[in-house]
């Protein structure tokens, strides 16, 4: 996926770890892992709203676009 999941560094500069920052947002610890380790497949507005606000943080801050390469074809 061309989308990478920066969470874990915006939590650190933060000071911040998952079960805080899970309850503060109001989703399960579990769900937020999920996020934190870039394996979600879509994540709602509100949440993303949401952990921005107790971050204080801006989407793109946790979001970033990674062109993926493609191999050549033969």
């Amino acid at each position: 996926m061309a989308i990478v999941v920066n969470l874990q560094a915006v939590m650190s500069k933060r000071g911040i770890g998952l079960l805080e920052l899970s309850k503060q947002v109001g989703i399960t610890p579990a769900n937020m892992s999920i996020l934190k380790n870039n394996r979600a497949r879509a994540v709602r507005f509100s949440t993303l709203d949401k952990v921005c606000e107790v971050l204080d943080c801006q989407p793109g801050d946790i979001l970033e676009y990674k062109k993926e390469e493609q191999e050549p074809e033969e």
